[in-house]
């Protein structure tokens, strides 16, 4: 049992340690489309993906840590936006991390469920730190700026996140990498009733 538990924490540690270095490389790729570039929102794939395969907690520390590993590194993203993006990511791993991995059911249902509800409260934590970062600065964060940045900027990254993801989830329980599944209370219940 102990051992088991061992190899599970060493797995998600591999897994998450190599989704942090899809994220700090990732954006090289979709730098070279100025246009969309950055609409592409590329950190938030390995981020969103580690909150699913490896937990809420390794999600959570992956997104916090990215887009800061990544600025000292490369200076990009450029501060103070990169503190506010560490909340967001934080945020965005650590909530589909938890809302999947404590489904019933791990389907594509639950998998939509958990990237809408995480995009959504991510987008309001990186809200609510830019007020709390402008407000020290003496500067005003509006609704206009709120829904730029959170939103309207950011449509063809949702739309990827929302396409790429569940592909992926999709291919990795085909290989038996990542199995979507079913709690067993609940297999045994609909077994039962049959």
């Amino acid at each position: 049992m102990k051992e088991n538990l061992m190899k599970e924490h060493i797995k998600n540690l591999v897994t998450a340690a190599m989704l942090l270095a899809v994220g700090i490389v990732l954006p090289f790729f979709t730098g070279q489309i100025p246009q969309i570039g950055s609409m592409l929102l590329p950190m938030h794939l390995p981020v969103l993906v580690c909150g699913l395969i490896c937990g809420w907690q390794y999600g959570g520390i992956v997104g916090f840590i990215l887009p800061l590993l990544r600025y000292a590194l490369f200076g990009m993203p450029p501060m103070p936006n990169g503190i506010a993006m560490a909340f967001e990511l934080a945020a965005y791993g650590s909530v589909a991390g938890f809302l999947y991995n404590r489904s019933k059911w791990q389907c594509i249902v639950s998998l939509y469920h958990s990237l809408i509800i995480a995009m959504i409260g991510g987008r309001v934590i990186w809200g609510i730190v830019r007020v709390v970062m402008l407000g020290m600065t003496g500067n005003a964060f509006t609704w206009q700026m709120f829904m730029a940045g959170a939103f309207l900027n950011a449509v063809p990254g949702i739309i990827l996140q929302l396409v790429f993801i569940p592909a992926l989830m999709v291919a990795l329980n085909k290989t038996g990498l990542v199995r979507f599944h079913r709690e067993q209370k609940a297999a045994v219940r609909v077994r039962g009733e049959s």
